[in-house]
């Protein structure tokens, strides 16, 4: 069996937290966009691509939120949120393909502050899961968090790291 290499991030998420996976992946895709276009959309080339691939990288993730979201074992959502979900993920695809053509920073910026925002909502229901959990065991004493809990954002890799544990977020579309 092979597998993708080890990342080097430092603040990947642990196995067991969907929605605090969910959020990194979606703050992350954020902090990629957002540095490939800090100083406007480039004229280099090279530089043309990270903005590409940003966009890329959130396409494919958007991508499995909307596979996801169509699998009938995700029985717990609510019906509304799902279809909310569904609409945000036809909406980022359909944006995605018209920015790829003629990125502009504003189009790009559309697309970071919803994964700025969705990723917020996760976070904060990542968050009341963990305090339901403890509210929820027989020695909660034993189990309370001291101080808050809320999870810190991904520091920013170096420019070799590309993937993570389990996608390959470079790979062509």
């Amino acid at each position: 069996m092979t597998g993708y290499p080890k990342s080097t991030y430092k603040n990947i998420p642990t196995a067991g937290q969907p929605h605090y996976t969910e959020a990194w992946a979606l703050i992350e895709s954020a902090r990629r966009m957002a540095d490939a276009v800090k100083d406007g959309i480039p004229e280099e080339i090279k530089d043309r691509n990270k903005v590409r691939d940003s966009l890329r990288l959130n396409w494919k993730l958007w991508t499995i939120f909307q596979a996801e979201l169509t699998i009938s074992e995700n029985a717990d959502l609510p019906d509304e949120v799902r279809q909310n979900m569904l609409t945000l993920c036809k909406f980022v695809d359909q944006h995605t393909a018209e920015i790829l053509s003629k990125p502009t920073p504003e189009a790009i910026i559309t697309l970071i502050d919803i994964n700025r925002n969705i990723a917020s909502g996760l976070l904060e229901l990542s968050e009341s899961e963990v305090e339901k959990e403890v509210s929820d065991n027989t020695t909660k004493e034993a189990y309370k968090p001291k101080g808050p809990q809320k999870p810190a954002a991904p520091s920013k890799p170096s420019e070799s790291d590309t993937e993570t544990e389990h996608f390959n977020f470079n790979e062509e579309i």
